[in-house]
């Protein structure tokens, strides 16, 4: 368990007014409007909409080109990604790919809103390894609740290692997109966002858990290896993933990307924003039997074995090959300390201002970023955009073997400082901040401009 970590609040199992089991949603793959080789183009349409989270009520909601959430966008690696984002919603958003390494021009961060009607268009290539990343609005001051009333998206890399691979990888069969969030209701069934200061200093936590929008669901599975993509899309609340019967499983990949060899264990910590995709072994159980994701004592959605399948497969010893960027070929080693409480929290003792650049970089520079927790109250989760960081340690150790591979996201404990090692490939102006939502907001967030 990862020291200094608040599972704040206790969630209720379930909150609906029926108790007919839910069958888990999974989110449609967008259409590429330009199936050849190569090129994939997308649309989408930022709108408000309305869902029955709470059987018989309704709830004011956004989503993309939907109620709640959004499609999920899939690509290869070496494709030119264009995408078209419409804005149906009565303010201005924009749209940030969480883990995707590209020029600052199209991060989608808090300098590149769009208003009302607009239009925001967007071309990249992809140059990266297969991941599991995701997409989700990027206003300042605002993030928080946008993301919050249902803008969020996974984005999927596939490249030659994933599709060669020995794993599960039929899209809604035995791979499986999971995007946890959790809520707070009022009686009529509508959302609550951030009604208090409390709300603000310590971040939106709700006592319900949403599973790709859907309250304690259930999914049907076979007696087989069934490949989890674990997203914590939640504004602030931190997640001890585990199964009711201490069932092992094996972590394949954090936010970047594959893990060089599978990862054994039996729980799993996630920060908001933190991704991991995990292996179940549902082969050891027959017809009939019920499985539970709980955290810690809380249940957020269950598995149903409705069928025997004769699954052989062979979990590989090796997934890639993560090459080590040298410690010695870092040029520079910057400190970013997370400060302050309440309205005051910051970064290096200073709020996010848009007219500011905090930190300059040379394109093509490898750094250390030393990330320290001066705060002695709570978790913080720190991602910068446009980069990948290889973790080099926490607090002088070497980090867990999960934690061994990219990642855009690293919680940092109380009174911990984590250093970590990365290689700035994309030019333009970039954000760094903390991923609790309501802290991003109220300011815990810098500019970094990589020339």
């Amino acid at each position: 368990m990862r020291a200094g970590v608040n599972f704040q609040n206790t969630i209720k199992g379930s909150i609906s007014s029926t108790s007919e089991e839910n069958k888990l949603p999974i989110p449609p793959i967008l259409e590429d409007l330009n199936p050849g080789d190569n090129i994939a183009d997308f649309r989408l349409n930022v709108q408000k909409s309305s869902k029955e989270f709470i059987k018989g009520k309704s709830s004011e909601t956004y989503g993309y080109n939907g109620d709640f959430l959004g499609p999920v966008i899939r690509v290869k690696r070496g494709d030119q990604v264009n995408v078209s984002v419409s804005n149906s919603l009565d303010e201005a958003t924009t749209l940030h790919w969480h883990g995707l390494e590209l020029p600052g021009r199209v991060d989608g961060n808090v300098q590149q809103s769009f208003m009302p009607s607009e239009t925001y268009n967007a071309t990249f290539v992809i140059d990266q390894p297969a991941a599991t990343l995701w997409y989700h609005p990027h206003l300042l001051h605002k993030t928080g609740e946008q993301v919050y009333k249902g803008l969020a998206g996974l984005f999927l890399i596939e490249d030659d290692v994933s599709n060669n691979l020995d794993i599960p990888k039929k899209y809604g069969e035995n791979d499986i997109p999971i995007v946890v969030q959790d809520r707070r209701f009022s009686s009529d069934g509508s959302l609550v966002y951030a009604n208090s200061m409390a709300d603000m200093m310590n971040g939106m936590i709700g006592d319900v858990v949403l599973i790709n929008g859907a309250i304690n669901p259930t999914l049907d599975v076979k007696t087989e290896k069934v490949r989890l993509r674990l997203l914590n899309g939640s504004n602030a609340r931190v997640y001890q993933f585990s199964f009711s019967d201490n069932n092992k499983f094996y972590q394949i990949a954090t936010d970047g990307g594959f893990l060089e060899a599978p990862v054994e264990t039996n729980e799993l910590i996630l920060a908001p924003a933190e991704r991991a995709e995990i292996i179940v072994d549902f082969s050891k159980y027959k017809v009939g039997d019920k499985i539970t994701l709980k955290s810690n004592n809380a249940n957020l959605m269950n598995f149903k074995v409705t069928e025997s399948s004769n699954d052989t497969s062979i979990l590989p010893k090796q997934l890639t090959k993560i090459s080590k960027i040298p410690t010695e070929s870092a040029t520079v080693t910057r400190t970013f300390s997370f400060q302050g409480m309440g309205r005051g929290v910051n970064i290096n003792g200073k709020q996010m201002n848009m007219d500011r650049i905090d930190e300059r970089v040379r394109y093509g520079a490898t750094e250390i970023w030393q990330i320290k927790n001066d705060t002695m109250h709570m978790m913080h989760p720190f991602h910068a955009h446009g980069v990948q960081f290889l973790i080099l340690d926490r607090n002088g150790k070497k980090p867990p073997a999960n934690e061994q591979g990219f990642k855009d996201t690293i919680a940092v404990a109380p009174g911990e400082t984590v250093k970590a090692i990365t290689t700035f490939r994309y030019k333009g102006i970039f954000m760094y901040h903390c991923h609790i939502l309501e802290h991003e907001d109220l300011g815990m967030m810098g500019q970094f401009l990589v020339e």
